[in-house]
């Protein structure tokens, strides 16, 4: 295989000075393989991409029927193709009566850009509002929502009328005005080690949000398809957002993302000027077989009931004097060490003993604990005992 080390370095574009460089050959349910068949035990699922694990055989099956019909035909929205009207069909049935339409696009970016524009075209407004260490996306407009200066300065100016609020602070909710266009969160902050706020904080930020006159925007790019416990986790706050961003595990594992709302807030984008945000590969046909054949499988086999029984076994398994504690819901965790160095340690041994495990963005002493949704009981315990095996060897 043309897959050394030397020529991924030489050839393609690099994300950091230390990437995991592990050249994949194939992938199974929870396991990739690396060219000689060691396995190694996938602890985030190409950062909840993977909600159904590797190569399930009815997404392959899906993807190679449509692609025996036809790949891209034409700029998104002009012609009806059935996939897409099909996947936004099932997306639509199973949500609230409020978010009635979907628009796709091609990844979690280019949907909070859309979202972003949508927020703005519908209210008049101008101001975003986005919360510390959030994470919504690298392209100039999700970036300028960022909640972390570190990824931002760099490349300023970005967009103006922004305000950062501290996450799960209800007095921080009066600098929202009448200023403001909308409010992105994410229900769940993810890269921020897995923080969930507390009862009654979301309910206080709609109600903010209605009193100004703002769009509540929640961002479930991560937390969306089952992996916090239900089908998506606005479902456990007790709102329901103006509009839902999805991507990720949207694609079943081809590249999707999505912006859904209201037919009355989502014809905005129509006119005034019409084409107010366009796509040429948004909603690829092959990805959207894919997308609803990994979701008709997440509801007939109520795959986001089965995440929060994992959570529970990993809970209970998972024990170690260096893991603090265990943060998140569903399959969406974060174990707490007692240094930030046992962490790096840990990142520099995962490979080695057989885990696929990377860092959060923005907390330093936790390690990610996101493995696909299929993981059998008996393949949770030896990621605890892998995980706890690693830990071991980090030392005292």
């Amino acid at each position: 295989m043309d897959g050394s080390k030397e020529l991924f370095l030489k050839y393609l574009g690099q994300t950091s000075p230390y990437p995991l460089a592990l050249e994949i050959a194939r992938a199974e349910g929870c396991y990739l393989y690396d060219p000689s068949g060691r396995k190694y035990l996938d602890l985030i699922s190409g950062f909840s991409v993977n909600n159904l694990g590797h190569s399930n055989p009815r997404i392959i099956k899906a993807i190679r029927e449509q692609a025996g019909l036809y790949l891209h035909t034409m700029v998104y929205g002009e012609l009806i193709q059935s996939p897409q009207v099909k996947y936004a069909m099932k997306l639509v049935d199973n949500l609230p009566e409020r978010l009635n339409q979907v628009y796709f696009v091609n990844s979690g970016s280019e949907a909070v850009e859309g979202a972003l524009k949508l927020a703005k075209r519908f209210t008049g407004k101008h101001e975003l509002v986005c919360f510390e260490n959030a994470y919504h996306g690298s392209t100039h407009g999700a970036l300028s929502v960022m909640g972390s200066e570190t990824y931002k300065t760099a490349f300023r100016p970005l967009l103006p009328s922004i305000k950062i609020l501290k996450f799960n602070d209800p007095e921080a909710l009066d600098a929202i005005t009448e200023a403001t266009a909308c409010v992105i969160i994410e229900p769940i902050q993810a890269e921020a080690g897995i923080l969930t706020a507390e009862p009654g904080f979301f309910k206080a930020l709609l109600n903010r949000c209605r009193e100004v006159g703002a769009l509540l925007l929640f961002d479930e790019i991560q937390t969306g398809f089952g992996r916090t416990g239900s089908l998506f986790a606005f479902e456990q706050t007790g709102i329901v957002p103006d509009i839902l961003l999805l991507a990720k595990a949207l694609g079943g594992g081809m590249p999707l993302g999505a912006f859904i709302a209201s037919s009355e807030i989502m014809s905005h984008l129509t006119h005034d000027p019409s084409l107010g945000h366009i796509t040429t590969f948004g909603g690829h046909p092959v990805c959207c077989a894919a997308g609803l054949a990994s979701l008709e499988i997440i509801l007939e086999q109520k795959l986001y009931l089965r995440a929060g029984q994992l959570e529970k076994l990993i809970r209970e398994n998972l024990r170690h004097p260096s893991i603090l504690e265990i943060r998140g819901k569903g399959l969406l965790l974060a174990a707490r060490l007692d240094s930030e160095s046992r962490v790096n340690k840990f990142f520099d041994l995962s490979l080695k003993n057989g885990l696929i495990f990377d860092y959060f963005l923005f907390c330093k002493d936790s390690i990610r604990i996101t493995p696909p949704l299929i993981m059998t009981d008996a393949e949770a315990m030896e990621m605890c005992k892998l995980i706890t095996e690693t830990l071991n060897q980090t030392g005292e």
